[in-house]
């Protein structure tokens, strides 16, 4: 994808997992990467593993001002803003009765509130470069509903909804806004999660018969910040083996 080449991108929870594939791929097709996350260690190896292409910022992504400070920190260091992909997120395990209030609105703030203070924080720099990518990352958990993911479920419905309207509202500064809604991906967050028992019964609903991989969502991310998608915006693209099929 050369149509990502001197692009520079912002991925939030590039520590590990989907977000640090999101950000190697990225890199190897040419962009500059900045990588953000609370995993301050891991976050910096992984951007020394990318090379002079990459920084690290420790960033919660529900707190506006880490916002401002990512993007004047981008901009400091590469001079523009083309791609961001909201990748950032906490799930949880709970029934609706077993979910207190302060689980369900920390899932919510991380996974919806971060995502659309990300959207704020990159609207006129992409702008100032005449369009941009903005990627989030939702799940099929977003498609139906599951038993015992209630806020997790709820946060990702959340981002198909954020998705919609924020294509609607920055189409006219050509700023696309796509989601991609990943089916189970074998990660460390997907295994260390998980109640015991739980991925065994989800394996047995994918048709393909095994997890994603993070590489192949990376491999999507990268086509929808490229110039390849740029007719592409509202979309929503699941990618998980046949699950919801």
């Amino acid at each position: 994808m050369k149509q990502v080449a001197e692009k520079v991108a912002i991925v939030t929870g590039g520590a590990r997992g989907q977000g640090a594939a999101h950000a190697r791929t990225l890199a190897a097709a040419g962009a500059s990467v900045m990588i953000t996350d609370i995993l301050e260690d891991e976050g910096r190896a992984v951007a020394a593993g990318i090379g002079e292409r990459a920084r690290f910022m420790r960033h919660d992504v529900a707190d506006e001002d880490g916002w401002q400070a990512v993007v004047a920190e981008t901009l400091g260091v590469f001079g523009r803003i083309d791609i961001l992909v909201n990748n950032a997120g906490v799930v949880a395990f709970n029934t609706t009765q077993d979910t207190t209030r302060a689980q369900f609105e920390r899932v919510f703030q991380i996974n919806v509130v971060g995502a659309f203070l990300g959207l704020q924080a990159v609207h006129k720099p992409m702008q100032a470069v005449g369009g941009g990518s903005v990627i989030n990352i939702a799940s099929i958990a977003a498609i139906k509903g599951a038993k015992g993911m209630v806020a997790y479920g709820v946060s990702k419905w959340g981002m198909r909804g954020l998705t919609r309207y924020a294509a609607q509202d920055y189409a006219r500064d050509r700023i696309r806004v796509n989601a991609i809604l990943p089916g189970v991906i074998d990660t460390p967050m997907t295994h260390n999660e998980a109640p015991p028992g739980k991925l065994e019964k989800v394996m047995a609903a994918i048709p393909w018969g095994r997890m994603g991989g993070a590489d192949e969502v990376a491999e999507l991310v990268l086509f929808l910040a490229s110039d390849a998608s740029q007719f592409i915006t509202g979309a929503e693209i699941a990618i998980d083996g046949g699950a919801t099929a």
